[in-house]
């Protein structure tokens, strides 16, 4: 099984090829919207696959785990107290 990513506005371009590769294929995509991974495309039988067998629920964890995107903005602030330091 193939797992590919693809921006969200090429897979709607190009919807009914990626639902074809889905189905024929069991390539899965992830779809990525503004370069962070937002949803999967997997077929029905690939999806009963995952839910029956505990080593696919396993790989299909880890790689949720690794394209979930780890948010950390800013930086941490520190507060000088009233003494100026």
């Amino acid at each position: 099984m193939k797992t590919r990513t693809i921006a969200s506005t090429e897979a709607q371009n190009n919807f009914g090829l990626i639902l074809n590769d889905v189905m024929q294929n069991h390539t899965r995509y992830v779809i990525k919207r503004r370069n962070a991974p937002q949803a999967i495309i997997l077929s029905l039988s690939d999806f009963e696959q995952i839910l029956a067998d505990q080593a696919e629920r396993t790989k299909m964890t880890g790689l949720v785990r690794d394209l979930t995107p780890a948010y950390s903005l800013g930086e941490a602030v520190t507060q000088s107290d009233d003494n100026g330091s």
